[in-house]
């Protein structure tokens, strides 16, 4: 073979392999760049196994500073508050991963921050021994007196600052102690009331009548109805195709306004207007109030089952106000609705996380108040609407949240469920000194909101008001 022939294949040669190298340096890249968070995260990261080996988590603690996780001198998890705070902590175990803010966190609590987690093997020489710690908005004694109020039954509360988001109180029951999870893991996950659950973001329910204060301001928005309109409540309302909606033990409201409608909690005005909105009016006002959205964050909140609402018949449109038909809403977001009228048409975004602190004692990362839905009502109306919720407590349904000296706002549902007994629902808001929570509290299969949810209401204002 001539010279110049072979010096051509040569050249081929080496063409070929600059483009490989060129590939595989690309694909590096491009792992490191826009795969890193991905990869960094993957259960199947042997690398990120051994780091968690190496190195000893950080703590988790309230807003107080009371430790919920922490470490036993042989490196295992502690979790001093136990049960009750279960659902905000979660676990963590070798055999069965993690759940809750261990899981959410972990990275914080390993202390492997963005900027060394992309060095790859190279990070070793920059990691602590020790990782962050995360401090919650947690509030521990409202967190205790939301799950002492909900002892013996099924149920969830959240509580929330309407000002910020910040999340007050997250329970949820029945609950498990993740103190040695693991060994109780194969009774836990077989047990049918579901305490790994947590029903406080991932349950769904029918919110029954806790859905009536945004039926009142989609009516008056769409002009279905305005302040001054009389109904008459004579306990029974003929829906169509030989089917009524009748009010709880049989009552007669008689002669009510709007205000007087929700304070009562009148189905047949709340089915009237049902009827009169409409699916498509109906819909929107739901998707505006961010029944159809995920929050984000930390927060992993089951979405909302809401209806077929261009497909429903008049009397689905009629229950659908009254908070039954297919509509399944979780606790979360009904907390989140009782917000918007508490904080004047703006819901501000929900977040555990206060913020994270290195072991000597330098803020890594604070969470800031950050609006979620703006203006998903006018702030005139959310006033009047709130005024209204506000003689629920006063004169209505929802006279056992009442508090001497607070302003406290609520809405009592008692939601039919087709499984058993009627849940149990209340929600609404208290203006404490120097700031405005918002509520929701469900108790599965318990009966009316007025007596069994309102009560619970009351135990976790007077635990903040203090």
């Amino acid at each position: 073979m001539p010279d110049w022939q072979l010096k051509k294949h040569i050249l081929q040669a080496a063409m070929c392999l600059l483009v490989v190298v060129a590939v595989l340096g690309a694909y590096v890249i491009w792992l490191m760049t826009w795969e890193s968070d991905t990869l960094a995260q993957n259960p199947l990261n042997m690398r990120r196994s051994a780091a968690q080996a190496d190195i000893l988590r950080g703590s988790i603690f309230d807003a107080q500073g009371r430790a919920l996780a922490q470490n036993r001198p042989d490196g295992s998890r502690s979790y001093p508050m136990g049960a009750a705070f279960a659902p905000v902590t979660g676990y963590i175990g070798e055999e069965i991963g993690s759940a809750g803010i261990e899981a959410h966190a972990n990275r914080d609590l390993l202390g492997l921050t963005d900027d060394v987690s992309h060095l790859g093997p190279a990070a070793q020489l920059f990691q602590s021994a020790r990782g962050d710690d995360v401090y919650l908005t947690i509030e521990g004694d409202a967190q205790q007196a939301a799950y002492d109020g909900l002892s013996g039954h099924r149920g969830a509360v959240v509580v929330l600052d309407a000002d910020t988001g910040a999340v007050l109180a997250m329970a949820s029951t029945p609950a498990y102690d993740p103190n040695n999870i693991e060994k109780q893991w194969p009774k836990l996950s077989k047990e049918g009331d579901g305490p790994l659950l947590n029903r406080a973001v991932q349950g769904l329910y029918p919110p029954g009548s806790t859905i009536k204060p945004l039926i009142a301001d989609a009516a008056l928005r769409e002009g279905a109805t305005d302040t001054s309109e009389v109904f008459d409540c004579t306990g029974v309302l003929d829906v169509g195709g030989g089917q009524t909606i009748r009010e709880s033990h049989g009552e007669v409201h008689g002669k009510v306004n709007l205000q007087k409608a929700l304070s009562e909690s009148c189905n047949v005005t709340f089915g009237t207007l049902g009827m009169r909105l409409g699916g498509k009016k109906l819909q929107s006002a739901f998707e505006r109030f961010g029944f159809d959205k995920d929050i984000g964050g930390e927060i992993v909140m089951t979405k909302s089952h809401l209806p077929d609402f261009a497909n429903l018949g008049q009397g689905d449109l009629a229950q659908s106000a009254i908070g039954q038909s297919s509509l399944l809403v979780t606790p979360m977001h009904m907390a989140l609705l009782a917000a918007a009228f508490a904080n004047e048409g703006t819901i501000m975004k929900p977040y555990l996380v206060q913020r994270v602190v290195t072991p000597g004692g330098i803020t890594v990362r604070e969470t800031m108040p950050e609006k979620w839905l703006k203006d998903v009502t006018s702030t005139s109306q959310a006033r009047l609407l709130d005024t209204y919720m506000e003689d629920v407590v006063k004169s209505g349904t929802g006279k056992a949240a009442a508090v001497s000296g607070v302003r406290v706002t609520g809405k009592t549902g008692t939601a039919e469920n087709a499984q058993g007994k009627d849940h149990a629902w209340f929600i609404g808001s208290a203006q404490l000194p120097g700031r405005k929570i918002a509520f929701a509290i469900i108790v599965e299969n318990s009966g009316g909101g007025g007596s069994v949810a309102a009560p619970i209401a009351r135990k976790i204002i007077l635990s903040l008001a203090g």
